[in-house]
């Protein structure tokens, strides 16, 4: 009996009547199915308390979400496609991403198309898009502390009410820098059109193998985005007396002490996008950003009243 799962965002009641419906439909169909929320991918958080505090990275697969499943649905937003990601990425099982949110940037269909998308899904008739993960690693000295999985950027930023810091960034054997600025982040192609892309970096289309270093609010005009190779790991030391905080996808989050350091580097685990027809990124730009729209022309003269 072949197998299917299905990850949903369990506050929207959308998701929540689409998931039994899914499922109802797959069993009656033959399938045997796993059904989960995409609350398992959301991490833990760490405690100055109690620092030593993570789930390893591999230990968030959700039971029955093995390499035997087929494909696996996931039902919310972004975040909820975040989330999943994060559950599945280790497992290798790949996902069809349906909106039931607002902007849905990594989404592939609609609701309102679901029923045609299984039909196609179930008879094996789509593609695999694979995407650049990063493995996100927090240390102090040779104990690791936190670890995630992460689709978009990692951030490290100040806490409110605390001062501009300062950042050691070391990529690959390179020597390090120094960065001033409330924060950095380190994004994936997938990632440039998140937060990275609000701090003035580049947008980079998926298939390049590439990360990029974004300083936040740099106090230095010589402080730009940088793009590297995504062979080249990342080390991030704190140069400044206060914590600080990194946050994962916009949704984990642990503390950054200053005898701390960060490592990222791109993970053994990409994502696994079922693409229902073949990719067409600008598209996808002009839908949900507005890139590359034509002018409008304005009027060569205008009567005054």
């Amino acid at each position: 009996m072949p197998k299917a799962g299905i990850i949903y965002n369990d506050i929207k009641p959308t998701a929540c009547r689409v998931a039994t419906e899914l499922k109802d439909q797959l069993i009656n169909a033959g399938w045997q199915v796993c059904l989960t929320t995409g609350v398992g991918g959301i991490l833990g958080y760490s405690d100055c308390e109690r620092p030593v505090c993570h789930t390893p990275i591999e230990h968030l697969v959700p039971a029955g979400f093995d390499s035997e499943m087929a494909f696996a649905v996931v039902l919310g937003g972004d975040g909820t496609v975040l989330a999943g990601f994060r559950q599945l990425a280790p497992s290798g099982v790949p996902l069809l991403t349906v909106n039931t949110g607002h902007m849905g940037f990594l989404t592939e269909t609609y609701v309102n198309q679901l029923p045609q998308a299984m039909e196609k899904v179930m008879a094996g008739e789509y593609e695999i898009e694979e995407r650049t993960m990063l493995s996100i690693r927090l240390f102090q000295e040779d104990t690791l502390l936190w670890e995630a999985l992460c689709l978009n950027e990692m951030v490290i930023h100040r806490e409110p009410l605390t001062s501009m810091c300062h950042f050691e960034v070391k990529i690959g054997r390179h020597s390090p820098v120094d960065i001033a600025a409330d924060g950095v982040i380190v994004s994936t192609p997938t990632g440039s059109t998140a937060y990275a892309l609000s701090a003035n970096g580049p947008v980079i289309t998926p298939g390049i193998p590439v990360l990029q270093l974004v300083p936040i609010c740099p106090h230095s005009l010589a402080s730009r985005a940088l793009v590297f190779a995504n062979t080249e790991p990342v080390t991030i030391f704190p140069a400044t007396p206060n914590r600080l905080v990194m946050v994962v996808d916009g949704n984990a989050a642990c503390y950054v002490l200053p005898e701390n350091r960060v490592r990222v580097e791109k993970s053994q685990y990409p994502a696994r996008f079922i693409r229902l027809q073949q990719p067409e990124f600008f598209r996808i730009l002009r839908e949900k950003l507005g890139w590359g729209l034509p002018h409008i022309a304005k009027p060569t003269s205008v009567e005054l009243p």
